[in-house]
């Protein structure tokens, strides 16, 4: 559908990708002249040789069909990799992301400091994830502080609307947050 709605002047080539050619259900009938033609090739992630033999951009993708038990060792390994192999930084990161990514949700229950742990820290502090939870950590962390001044500047005179308005609150926020320091005095 992509192709026949913007049909693009340059040639083009695709490639399925399957974990194992157990998966490739073969059944192509629809699309047989884009097989027949070899615009099309599917790969088989398990069928393409060890990882230390392969580009680093093709380890990386095998790295979704690694073992759980070997996945966090080939991922220290590609890490490595990455960083003797690719001199460029916005590669790297590129890469540091994908690994990260791949690991995520091969590990969908670890916490933070187990995938800091995994990384080290200087390669997470360079990925996405770890930007983004650093920032959202320091955004709540301003927020919060702005919701315990609320009593104190209340205290000192200060109306409601005043309050929101130098904060950068909502009226009901700051609202919310006199009657909870309010509940939390009374529960002494």
């Amino acid at each position: 559908m992509y192709l026949r709605q913007n049909q693009p002047t340059n040639d083009w080539r695709a490639a399925v990708i399957f974990p194992t050619r157990s998966i490739d259900t073969a059944d192509r009938k629809h699309y047989r002249e884009f097989f027949t033609s070899q615009r099309v090739s599917p790969i088989y992630l398990d069928e393409l040789g060890e990882a230390v033999s392969l580009p680093i951009s093709i380890a990386t993708v095998k790295l979704m069909i690694e073992n759980e038990d070997t996945a966090i060792e080939k991922a220290r390994e590609l890490i490595d990799r990455t960083q003797q192999e690719i001199s460029s930084q916005q590669q790297q990161r590129q890469l540091l992301q994908l690994i990260e990514t791949i690991l995520i949700y091969k590990f969908p229950t670890m916490s933070r400091e187990e995938i800091e742990a995994m990384f080290g820290l200087s390669e997470l502090k360079q990925t996405r994830f770890y930007q983004e939870a650093f920032e959202e950590g320091k955004q709540e962390g301003v927020r919060r502080e702005k919701f315990r001044t609320v009593p104190l500047l209340l205290r000192v005179g200060l109306s409601v609307e005043q309050v929101a308005q130098e904060l950068e609150l909502s009226v009901q926020e700051v609202q919310q947050a006199a009657q909870q320091q309010s509940s939390n005095e009374s529960s002494r």
